[in-house]
């Protein structure tokens, strides 16, 4: 019988350590083109409101990502960390809105709204290790995001911000695993999954 779970732990341990291999310029340009990309999609553009995350360690950047959604005044939600691993929501205001959390996150300091308020976003940007080329997304396993995404409807782009060589051909998945809608790289730039209804 496949081991799906072992599967998995297995490619975070290959994907994290490919991750810290790369020098900390490589992962700015990466940011800053990531963000350039999100920034002009048309879903961007028109949103009122992004649900994001603060990138830690040695994730794709997003603070300037965030910071320029800010900017041109889109409201940006950021999660919190609760205790049963699913996720609150409060306002990012700035770079000074943040706050060290528990596993080394940045948490906002802005009152929660509760896990519902990602319903009210036009735009979810999701962490990933990697991505299938059919939207399946592989997480740290602590299945937050899966939790999250069941509460944001068909219509609305989910996205998932990877490095170049984690868009890849398949991903082992298991029923509770939802999948993104698309995905961004530095390179390849924004990637739609069929199935999309954006």
């Amino acid at each position: 019988m496949r081991d799906i779970t072992g599967e998995k732990t297995a490619l975070r341990s290959d994907l994290l350590a490919a991750r810290a291999r790369l020098t900390p310029d490589e992962r700015t340009a990466a940011g800053r083109l990531l963000r350039d990309t999100v920034l002009t999609l048309p879903e961007a553009e028109m949103a009122g409101t992004v649900a994001a995350y603060v990138s830690v360690g040695s994730e794709p950047a997003t603070q300037s990502l965030l910071f320029a959604l800010w900017k041109r005044g889109t409201y940006v939600l950021v999660p919190r960390l609760l205790p049963d691993r699913d996720l609150d929501w409060a306002s990012y205001e700035g770079p000074d809105s943040l706050r060290p959390g528990p596993y080394g996150l940045l948490e906002p300091t802005e009152p929660a709204r509760g896990p519902e308020a990602i319903r009210s976003a036009d735009l979810v940007i999701v962490p990933a290790l990697a991505v299938s080329s059919t939207g399946v997304r592989l997480g740290r396993g602590g299945g937050s995001y899966d939790r999250a995404l069941t509460r944001v409807a068909s219509s609305i782009l989910t996205i998932a911000p990877v490095y170049d060589t984690e868009l890849v051909a398949s991903l082992p998945a298991e029923p509770h695993d939802l999948p993104v809608r698309a995905v961004v790289t530095p390179s390849g730039g924004l990637v739609r999954f069929a199935g999309a209804t954006t």
